[in-house]
Parts: structure tokens; sequence; C-alpha cells
């Protein structure tokens, strides 16, 4: 009988980190399209190549460089964009994981934000003209119900 319930006990704890797993957006098999999360703490947006992989959180991310990997691996959570990746301005204003373009960025608070970008519609010009620590605050509470 307690072989069962730890069995069934095991089962839930399972499901329950599944459950609690962020969505992110990993077009083209990488968080942010394959480019180098940690080039944007430099205000660089630069592919990552092949060579140099990490997975983190059950998502694999490339960098530019061995240094740039090592420095992901040190403390990757600094690193990963907000909100798996989609486009922040869209998790504030709508509740939509939307697509990005991973040369459009902010570095702000710390923490990297990324936005779409096309067809005359720069989603970080709007984020911003508009309320920025508003915008945040919506898109962190949208986010957590969303995920």
């Amino acid at each position: 009988m307690k072989r069962q319930q730890l069995t069934i006990w095991l089962c839930f704890a399972v499901l329950l980190s599944f459950a609690q797993s962020v969505d992110y957006n990993t077009k083209k098999g990488f968080v942010a399209k394959g480019y180098d999360v940690v080039a944007y703490f430099d205000n660089e947006a630069v592919e990552g190549e092949n060579k140099f992989t990490a997975t983190h959180d059950g998502v694999q991310f490339k960098f530019a460089s061995e240094e740039n990997l090592k420095t992901f691996e040190s403390n990757p959570d600094k690193y990963v964009p907000q909100y798996g990746g989609y486009c922040a301005y869209a998790i504030a204003e709508s509740s939509k994981k939307v697509d990005v373009d991973p040369e459009t960025f902010e570095i702000r608070d710390g923490k990297l934000y990324l936005f779409y970008n096309s067809w005359f519609n720069n989603t970080l010009k709007s984020w911003k003209k508009n309320n920025v620590k508003g915008l945040q605050e919506k898109a962190d509470q949208n986010w957590e119900v969303m995920n």
C-alpha cells in the first residue's frame, strides 16, 4: 500500500513540474531564434553558432563564443528573455504569444525583452512611447496567467 501511495505521489509531482514549465518561443529550434542571449547585454544582436550551445529549462540556446556560453552557464536565469522570448508588447497589450524579430530588443532593469518588428509595426517603438513600467507590470501579470 505504501509503495502504491509513493508511486501516486511521484506521478503527481512529475505532472506538477510539467504544468509549471515555461512556454518558450523556440522558432528555429532555439530560444531567441538562435541569437546569443548574452550578447544582448552588450547591446549586440548576434547569431549564435552551432558549436556553442546549452540547454536550460528544457530548451536550447546558441552563443557566438565559448566565453558567452560559459557566462550563460554560470547564471542562466539572468539571460533568459522575459515572457519566454515572445513579444513583450503583445504579452502586455493583448496577452498573445507573438513571434519576435531577434534584432529588436531592449535591456531594461537588467532583463532582456524581445519584440515583433515587421510590416511597419515595430512594437519596441510602441513599448517605448507608452508607460513602459505600466506595460512591464501588465505583461508580468498577463504572463503569470498565461503560464
